[in-house]
């Protein structure tokens, strides 16, 4: 009898410590409540919510490896950029709205109005564990037609009176999209609602007042765009005489007269004596197109021998990147070479240039 009064006392003895954890725990949970520590205890339930016209409820909740799209939770330090909601007394606002919600005045945003819903209590109600609900709603006053969609990227915000003196937001990582059916889009589960309850709290500052806010940034119609392509199945010569070269030799260029390959019109450019690093020494040649179009080229150029003997020719290829938006050198060749009469380059005192483009870029917009 005694050994079994004995164990007894040893377990009673045993569960001594657990008492002061509990309360410790519940010490905690409170600091938790009412410090930076709620940060982490406030983390967002990654749900998403569509409620139709109908009054028809959906809620899911969506997972990351079927999803990419995901509900973000972040903080930063400038307010909302279009609209916020400032209640001088939380505990009024709440008092009145009882189990409702609270809607703004309508605000505008890309050309819509829109209104701004505050669930004090949550929109899916739970006694036990209610949240505040955050909502933006495409007004009754802005017609949306079928089958018109309207995207718009929305934050939801609250601002976090503390140390630091931070906006909570929350955000979806894509797009919301919006039609005649479905004009809301919102938050189920943004804070825990016992936050707004208790004066001094990080969210409840100056004696009672809470504020709420939205962005909403509505993205215009996709009408922009441009296709690239690339042929290489382009074969354009153009040869070009320049008579009196003798005279041409100075600082000055000269342009041929235009040429069309590949839809586009272009010229020859052609430094008599040099251009950069070729001037005084050599003989500078270019591609341009006539109206500075950006293509990815590939092309000769070439001085023709008129002995003939043999022609002076280099390969450009790639997008422009010489004077003036063209392809080319500042040194193509020597300025001794065409000065020399034996070489066959200027004949009668006329030079010939050519070029043969063979591959041509093209870029079309809408």
């Amino acid at each position: 009898m005694e050994r079994v009064q004995e164990e007894k006392t040893k377990g009673k003895r045993s569960n001594r410590w657990l008492w002061p954890l509990a309360a410790l725990v519940v010490v905690f949970l409170a600091a938790a409540a009412t410090s930076k520590i709620g940060i982490f205890f406030n983390s967002p339930k990654i749900f998403s919510y569509s409620r139709q016209e109908s009054g028809e409820l959906r809620v899911s909740q969506k997972h990351e490896k079927l999803k990419a799209s995901v509900e973000m939770r972040q903080w930063r330090e400038r307010p909302p950029s279009f609209y916020s909601v400032k209640f001088e007394s939380c505990k009024t606002m709440m008092d009145l709205v009882k189990d409702g919600y609270y809607e703004s005045l309508p605000f505008t945003a890309g050309g819509l109005n829109w209104t701004f819903l505050i669930y004090p209590t949550g929109i899916i109600k739970n006694i036990w564990f209610p949240f505040v609900s955050l909502y933006v709603r495409i007004d009754n006053s802005s017609v949306i037609t079928d089958p018109q969609e309207v995207y718009a990227e929305i934050k939801f915000f609250v601002y976090y009176h503390f140390v630091n003196r931070l906006y909570y937001y929350s955000e979806e990582t894509e797009p919301v999209m919006f039609n005649s059916v479905k004009r809301e889009y919102g938050v189920p589960y943004f804070l825990d609602t016992n936050l707004l309850k208790v004066p001094g709290t990080a969210y409840i500052f100056d004696g009672g007042i809470c504020e709420f806010g939205v962005d909403v940034f509505v993205a215009p119609p996709f009408n922009n765009w441009e296709t690239f392509s690339y042929d290489e199945n382009i074969s354009t010569n153009f040869t070009w005489n320049l008579s009196d070269f003798s005279t041409l030799i100075s600082p000055d260029f000269n342009t041929s007269d235009p040429f069309s390959s590949g839809g586009r019109n272009w010229v020859l450019k052609v430094y008599p004596n040099g251009y950069g690093v070729g001037t005084d020494k050599y003989l500078s040649l270019y591609l341009l197109s006539e109206t500075n179009e950006k293509d990815y080229v590939r092309a000769t150029l070439r001085v023709l021998n008129q002995i003939p003997s043999n022609n002076v020719e280099k390969q450009v290829e790639g997008w422009p990147n010489a004077a003036e938006n063209g392809w080319g050198f500042e040194d193509f060749m020597p300025l001794s070479d065409l000065k020399d009469g034996t070489k066959g380059f200027v004949v009668d005192d006329v030079l010939q240039v050519e070029v043969e483009i063979r591959a041509l870029s093209n870029i079309t917009s809408k």
